[in-house]
């Protein structure tokens, strides 16, 4: 491990001025950064500006963005038009506590894009949004359970903590209730019986929640058949149907997964690109479901006749302005479309490199994203007469690559200059350039070869 060892030294040297932010950090920051993945070793990035498909941290390293504000940036880093409706807005006042226009036409534009959107309720993230999913879905129904999947990640609200990563029978953190687990029920996706026994069984399921783009944005592909199938089995049994597209939407398409494969939940989730990099989130849905926020009488006193719902910044005006700057460009298609280019050219590329080098692994994705897959199980590589008899479909496969497997490809990624969304994958933008492709293949293959060298990763004989 003498490489690993000298990379991590020549990381810190390289890196002083991130090394004092992280000593402040120590003293001020709860767990020492913002954000879970935002750990790294030896030492933690400090970004000072980003451009395009492009960004610096505080020691004027430069890297090729995959990691897009956590997926947020479909346009890349400081889109011109996105800036300039921040500003145009920002001098009429920053928050008002009151609904404003710029709301309404945020509102329509969604309900526009997104096929299920026939009403829009504004929240202010990912979390907040499957969480009052969930809720609306129960209050629907009358039913007090819902149907999840094994490797899917829906946030870091209790009900869902749990699960997204192997084992997935673990609990997810300190501090939950243990009897949210039941809450719900939770099974490998793929297997459209097993749902229809399930929901023959258990009559008290009111939703059945999924990414559908697959685990950890498509890390786990999923089948658009089994999409397909699920809605049909959850129409049939009163179930609600909800999408967690809080990635994928805008993404996969224009109009999300559903707009991609022609399957229309009854609830979706949103956050991300709905507000143009901001923060800030929505749940759609039905007329039928979202007609529960209405009022019903005295707001006061008819809280147990309604969901009910609070958001001291929903829809905030500078997120609003840039939610309808990114959603006005989304709605050309052209955004979606270069970005899926050059996701497909990196795909091809970086599986090209795994290819000529005979590594046990893929490379793989839906529109405009990609993960890798690395083989580590030496009984599966000597069986394998190919690289594709080392793909699987498994979720605690995709998802249980060895942690340290994982940290240092991401560091080797990050010294060539290369920084990912999570795990081996990332995402595209449309600011993406051949260019950039090239040179993110080349810092690659380096870190390729040095975890073969390390013998990290496999090749076939």
């Amino acid at each position: 491990m003498a490489a690993i060892t000298k990379l991590n030294d020549l990381y810190a040297a390289s890196r002083p001025e991130a090394i004092k932010y992280f000593r402040r950090a120590e003293k001020v920051l709860a767990g020492k950064v913002g954000h879970d993945l935002r750990h790294f070793m030896p030492v933690p990035l400090y970004v000072t500006h980003g451009r395009g498909s492009r960004k610096w941290d505080v020691d004027g390293h430069e890297y090729i963005d995959f990691n897009l504000g956590n997926g947020a940036l479909l346009l890349g880093h400081a889109d011109s038009d996105i800036e300039a409706a921040i500003v145009r807005v920002v001098g009429r006042g920053t928050h008002f506590g009151q609904d404003h226009p710029d709301q309404i036409e945020w509102a329509e534009l969604i309900q526009k894009i997104v096929p299920s959107a026939e009403r829009v309720r504004f929240v202010n993230s990912g979390t907040e949004a499957t969480l009052l999913a969930l809720r609306l879905a129960r209050a629907f129904t009358g039913r007090g359970k819902f149907l999840r999947f094994e490797g899917h990640f829906h946030g870091w609200h209790d009900d869902v903590i749990h699960g997204f990563n192997p084992p997935f029978d673990a609990d997810g953190s300190l501090g939950v209730p243990p009897d949210v687990w039941k809450h719900f029920e939770m099974i490998p996706d793929g297997d459209l019986n097993r749902v229809e026994d399930l929901l023959v069984r258990d009559r008290d399921i009111a939703a059945a929640i999924l990414e559908p783009s697959g685990g950890s944005w498509g890390r786990v592909p999923l089948d658009a058949a089994f999409l397909r199938g699920l809605r049909e089995i959850t129409a049939r049994h009163g179930v609600q149907l909800i999408f967690d597209e809080v990635l994928t939407g805008f993404r996969m398409s224009a109009g999300g997964a559903q707009g991609l494969y022609g399957v229309t939940p009854d609830l979706s989730s949103l956050a991300k690109i709905v507000a143009g990099g901001m923060p800030g989130g929505a749940v759609v849905g039905r007329a039928e479901i979202m007609r529960l926020f209405d009022l019903t009488g005295d707001p006061k006193h008819d809280r147990h006749e309604r969901v009910t719902h609070q958001g001291t910044f929903n829809a905030a005006p500078l997120s609003a302005a840039a939610g309808i700057a990114a959603l006005k460009k989304v709605l050309t298609g052209e955004p979606n479309r270069k970005a899926a280019e050059m996701a497909d050219r990196l795909r091809t590329r970086w599986d090209d490199v795994l290819e000529r080098y005979s590594i046990a692994g893929y490379v793989y994705g839906p529109p405009t994203m990609f993960h890798v897959y690395l083989e580590t199980d030496p009984r599966r590589v000597s069986a394998a007469g190919s690289r594709a008899d080392v793909h699987t479909s498994e979720a605690s496969r995709l998802k249980g690559m060895p942690g340290k497997l994982v940290a240092d490809y991401q560091r080797w990624l990050r010294h060539h200059g290369v920084d990912l969304l999570s795990g081996t994958g990332g995402v595209l933008s449309n600011a993406h350039t051949e260019a950039d492709i090239d040179q993110a293949t080349e810092a690659f293959e380096k870190t390729v070869l040095a975890l073969r060298d390390e013998k990290q990763v496999l090749t076939l004989q």
